[in-house]
């Protein structure tokens, strides 16, 4: 195999993972002329349209799904006979990190890791997907590098890393006109709460514990995302239970308080997951130690 041919590959590859021309021409630092060739010499050699434009991506033919793990095998096996991208160059890199992540990781985490990423590797680019059932079909096909959450489902063939230990606070206007200086388990069942349920948050763990201990939780309100909840909070009567991190982000930005949750709630970690597929990959190591060492230096909480 010739060099033309393992850059057909790798190009077959990035566009099946990305669905996108102009990400793969970043990814392999190629012009989008160059992928559409590549592109049109595949198509060629394989009779086949191999990827059709559509509202959502370039989508693979079913010939396309069908070569893609044959695909990746050489190029794997290319990589361990020729010795390529055995290095990775965050400074020179222009490559297209794409994140599975919460709202709240995307308020707690993407700041800092935005800040770090700007001195270290000012080309990267960042892409944040919404953590979804689709996930782990995301991360075993390449198409997502890292997923960030509480995310117990993602076991067999995923490797995951504990980035911090959560728990919860419960929050209420500064104004409430019955929650003053502390909160009580009767103020607690007492009040209407809104509810936030969101894929890759501990929620649950709330909603277990309710129920394991026979605590009454009146729900008025409920929210598929954390965005913008807690400025509407300063604005009602109603109590709502978030991650204590997301309160320290918010703290000083809206008028309200947070206490602790009046009654035991058990601990549970956010981690960072990945494919086994890409385990070694240098590019992945990277970003995961680099998000691992951006939270270790944000401390316990």
């Amino acid at each position: 195999m010739n060099p033309l041919d393992a850059r057909l590959l790798s190009v077959f590859n990035e566009v099946f993972k990305s669905r996108s021309v102009s990400r793969t021409a970043e990814t392999l630092n190629m012009g989008q002329p160059a992928v559409s060739i590549a592109l049109g010499k595949l198509r060629e050699q394989f009779g086949d349209p191999l990827f059709v434009r559509t509202a959502g991506g370039m989508e693979p033919t079913p010939l396309a799904e069908s070569l893609i793990e044959s695909v990746r095998e050489a190029l794997q096996a290319l990589d361990r006979v020729l010795g390529q991208r055995t290095e990775f160059d965050p400074s020179e890199s222009s490559r297209c990190f794409r994140i599975c992540m919460t709202d709240i990781s995307q308020l707690v985490i993407m700041p800092g890791l935005w800040r770090r990423l700007r001195e270290v590797a000012p080309r990267i680019q960042i892409e944040v997907l919404p953590l979804s059932p689709d996930t782990s079909e995301l991360l075993e096909s390449g198409r997502a590098d890292l997923a960030i959450g509480f995310i117990p489902q993602l076991e067999a063939g995923f490797y995951q890393q504990a980035l911090f230990r959560q728990h919860y606070v419960c929050m209420v206007s500064a104004d409430h006109p019955r929650i003053r200086d502390g909160l009580t388990r009767e103020q607690f069942e007492a009040e209407e709460h809104a509810l936030v349920s969101t894929q890759g948050t501990g929620h649950l763990i709330v909603d277990q514990e309710l129920a394991r201990q026979g605590i009454r939780r009146r729900v008025a309100l409920r929210i598929p995302n954390f965005v913008g909840v807690a400025f509407f909070i300063e604005q009602t009567d109603l109590l709502l239970t978030i991650p204590k991190r997301l309160g320290e982000v918010l703290a000083g930005r809206g008028r309200f308080r947070c206490f602790p949750v009046p009654y035991p709630l058990p601990e549970y970690s956010v981690r960072q997951h990945w494919h086994e597929r890409f385990h070694n990959d240098p590019a992945n190591r990277w970003l995961r130690g680099l998000v691992a060492d951006l939270m270790c230096e944000a401390g316990p909480v």
